[in-house]
């Protein structure tokens, strides 16, 4: 296939995406499947991969703003979409009217969106987010019957129809980590008191597993999935290997300008690398204002005429430089970041690996001026 000539692009195989869905679904038969589409579909590029994601099976979209919702119902997609981080001032009306499923994890929320409901004259679609010891979202054991209770209470009503009960964890990618029982104890008792107020039922979806808990907790999937991560090919738990996943995105670029520099040359800001002999340096137009990380500094490497070469010195707001020696290297040659690996090339594993990170900051980074071309 192929490509426009740009000085850099994300090539995104919507292919991978759809099998890594197919994938996804195969460890958590029984249960739907709803794919994270968050953040640009984690650097992905919103659009195309939630009608990947759709037409390998998924049920279900997750978004955490009602913006990003609105993003696709604006493109055609009709599929069910929750958004579950809902500030003051969100959209809920717009949201209601295109029948966007919302989060709840406070009376005052519940209300705002019962309010709305009646504004449009239509029932908003809630799930009942419960804390069960992420402290992040949701409601803590202590408020989550008088949640559950205002929430039956709007659903008599006719403003809310109850059609999730939901929570996270936060350790799920740990194998083995006490949390993990912990937070499935207090997700049981949180449905338990769900279902005595009238809040539950076999309409009512229960969800909490993440891509890690997808892939390695068959006790927490319960009625559905939530995969992120994992739909774009990166495993949740790097260290237990890839589980068949297959990396959607491969980043470019394309040399801007090679030359010849002596040895001793000083190469970017403050010198931090310096040439020992007469080399060819290539100057690689992605910079940290595209999402390449600052630290790579003089750690993370890229594939080059064949090879894999270090970044040479302090990367740029635009650009950094690589140091191929006495190898051939032309203005316009082919430059890998990261891709599947299948070219001998870093992976955005790797990167995260040499940077201290994880993958989804790899990914989720990449600049909005470098172009998505999805095949």
């Amino acid at each position: 296939m192929s490509y426009p000539m740009t000085p850099a692009e994300a090539r995104v195989d919507l292919s991978a995406i759809r099998d890594n869905v197919a994938l996804l679904r195969q460890h958590a038969p029984g249960a739907e499947a709803m794919v994270a589409v968050k953040a640009d579909a984690y650097g992905h590029g919103l659009v195309p991969c939630a009608r990947a994601c759709l037409e390998a099976g998924a049920i279900r979209l997750g978004t955490a703003y009602v913006r990003e919702a609105l993003e696709l119902r604006a493109a055609g997609v009709v599929a069910p979409i929750l958004s579950w981080i809902v500030p003051p001032g969100e959209p809920l009306d717009q949201a209601i009217d295109q029948d966007v499923e919302l989060s709840a994890a406070s009376k005052r929320l519940l209300d705002a969106i019962a309010e709305a409901a009646g504004r449009t004259g239509k029932a908003a679609r809630v799930h009942l987010k419960a804390d069960t010891g992420t402290s992040r979202g949701g409601a803590t054991l202590d408020d989550w019957p008088a949640l559950v209770g205002r929430a039956v209470a709007r659903q008599a009503e006719g403003t809310i129809e109850i059609v999730g009960l939901w929570s996270h964890f936060a350790c799920a990618d740990i194998p083995g980590h006490p949390s993990i029982d912990a937070q499935l104890t207090a997700f049981d008792e949180a449905l338990a008191v769900a279902e005595k107020a009238g809040a539950g039922g076999s309409h009512v979806i229960r969800h909490i597993a993440n891509s890690a808990a997808t892939l390695m907790l068959p006790q927490a999937r319960y009625d559905m999935v939530r995969p992120g991560i994992a739909a774009f090919g990166l495993s949740p738990v790097p260290e237990l290997g890839d589980f068949g996943l297959r990396p959607a995105m491969t980043l470019v670029a394309r040399i801007a300008l090679a030359k010849r520099v002596p040895a001793g040359s000083g190469v970017s800001y403050g010198h931090l690398y310096v040439t020992d002999r007469e080399t060819t340096l290539g100057l690689v137009p992605l910079g940290y204002a595209d999402g390449i990380l600052r630290h790579a500094t003089n750690r993370a490497e890229v594939l080059a005429g064949g090879r894999r070469r270090r970044i040479a010195g302090r990367v740029c707001m635009d650009q950094f430089v690589i140091d191929v020696g006495d190898d051939p290297l032309a203005e316009g040659d082919e430059v890998i970041v990261f891709g599947d690996g299948s070219q001998g090339e870093p992976t955005a594993q790797e990167w995260a690996d040499s940077l201290g990170t994880i993958t989804h900051e790899i990914v989720t980074r990449i600049g909005a001026r470098v172009p998505r071309v999805h095949r």
